[in-house]
């Protein structure tokens, strides 16, 4: 407790010399436990004037110095359960990797590589022919790059092919993604006029053929992965746009967001395009996400016609678009996972989870009804519910994914404040648990929670601090 109100603080090098802050020396240096003790004690020489104030004692004050050098140690960036029900959600991180990509980019990070060293040469090398050739087989391409992601992608593969002059892109495909960054200010950037044709809801063939002019760069689709127009609407494909392009020696880029290197379908997940039948109908570019439907960290790939392709890499932008080592070896990590086709659903925790056999939720589900009941009280209702997951980022925007949760309403009449602070006290555990409000209830989708053992080990934390 505090003591007296007006006792003189103590000088910084006799509190330096307290035996419980001598020890902090030790883990934290002497530099910094220095500089914790002056802003405590200029935190308190601060409110000495208000009225009230009792002087801390000195072990007070060593308690609060230790907090803060604790408080300054811990990093900001923390594990979370995901209980969202979004599986690729982007302020969470999106795709987990998979445990190669781990151990290949700790291995990049630990150890000198080869990361621009030809080990048959002996000679320099170049980053980008760790994967490319993976990527070339994967995707049916001729050659292939990697820049920091898919809004790099885009950007760099217009300022080289369309510099100074006209894309031509189908209105109902100015998508605008996360963050208000929308596909007409990629192109501005990149010093591109957008030539947009049709309408919002129907581009035909000609729109694209009376859009040609002297100009024309390229002609460009986009995929439409975080919304869909119904109703009467009409596109043209990849295959059709490829044929006009080509009839005027022009160029097809195309970019599809998420991208996909295999059918979802035969994981009975909705289509998505992949990236291999884009390349089949005659797109000259394609452009798609790493740490997305592929699984692997956040990257932009860039793959295509070896002349383009040439010509992407010796632009001034691809120098500073490249990707780090550890992303390029987490990249690599994931990419040979592809080479295995029967064990992805083991190998990659975004497939896993999309995949995940509704009855293995509900049976969680089950597992953990008693004991979040237990830990929240009798102010709370708990009840297992039936939900619809989504895939996120983007990604298969209207397509749900029966899945299970674990639904918390109040039995008090406060139901708003009551779930505003349920929900905060799930997020001040040791690892953050983080769900979503709907319905008057707190909404724990279980999808995602595959450590239930760590989950569990939490919840007499919540039991022990009461949840309103």
């Amino acid at each position: 407790m505090a003591t007296q109100p007006t006792r003189p603080f103590p000088s910084v090098d006799r509190i330096a010399h307290f035996a419980a802050v001598e020890s902090l020396c030790e883990t934290y240096g002497r530099s910094a436990v220095i500089d914790a003790i002056r802003a405590v004690l200029d935190a308190h020489r601060e409110r000495v004037s208000e009225p009230g104030y009792l002087s801390p004692s000195d072990n007070e004050l060593s308690l609060q110095i230790a907090d803060r050098l604790q408080q300054r140690a811990t990093p900001r960036l923390r594990r979370v359960f995901n209980l969202t029900g979004t599986v690729l959600h982007t302020n969470l991180g999106r795709t987990q990797l998979s445990s190669r990509a781990i151990e290949h980019a700790s291995m990049a990070m630990r150890e000198a590589c080869n990361l621009e060293f030809d080990l048959d040469t002996g000679g320099r090398g170049e980053r980008d022919s760790l994967v490319e050739d993976i990527l070339i087989e994967l995707t049916g391409a001729e050659a292939a790059t990697v820049v920091n992601n898919n809004a790099a992608a885009v950007l760099l593969v217009l300022a080289t092919v369309a510099h100074k002059r006209e894309v031509v892109l189908s209105r109902g495909e100015l998508v605008e993604i996360g963050g208000a960054f929308r596909i007409p200010d990629v192109m501005r950037s990149a010093n591109t006029r957008l030539i947009e044709v049709g309408t919002t809801n129907r581009t035909h063939p000609a729109d694209y053929e009376r859009a040609i002019g002297p100009k024309t760069a390229a002609l460009m689709k986009v995929h439409m992965s975080n919304y869909k127009i119904s109703g009467f609407v009409a596109h043209v494909s990849e295959l059709r746009v490829a044929r006009i392009a080509h009839e005027h020696q022009l160029p097809l880029i195309v970019d599809l967001g998420a991208g996909s290197l295999i059918d979802l379908a035969a994981y009975g997940l909705p289509k998505e395009p992949v990236v291999r039948e884009t390349i089949a109908s005659g797109a000259d570019v394609v452009t798609f996400s790493g740490d997305k439907l592929l699984g692997g960290p956040q990257a932009g790939l860039i793959v295509g016609k070896k002349a383009l392709i040439d010509r992407i890499k010796r632009h001034p932008l691809k120098r500073a678009l490249r990707v780090s080592k550890p992303v390029l070896a987490a990249l690599e990590g994931t990419l040979l996972a592809y080479r295995t086709p029967d064990l992805l659903l083991q190998e990659l925790p975004t497939l896993r989870l999309l995949t995940r056999p509704l009855s293995d939720i509900e049976a969680l589900a089950d597992r953990l009804l008693p004991l979040v009941s237990a830990a929240l009280g009798a102010q709370w209702q708990v009840n297992v519910t039936p939900v619809s997951s989504q895939v996120g980022s983007g990604s298969l925007p209207v397509e749900i994914i029966p899945s299970m949760a674990l639904t918390c309403r109040p039995t008090s009449a406060k139901v708003g404040s009551a779930l505003k602070h349920l929900a905060t006290e799930f997020r001040r555990l040791p690892v953050p648990v983080i769900g979503r409000i709907a319905n008057d209830a707190l909404v724990l989708d279980l999808r995602c929670l595959e450590d239930e053992h760590a989950f569990i080990a939490q919840l007499e934390r919540l039991a022990a601090k009461g949840s309103s």
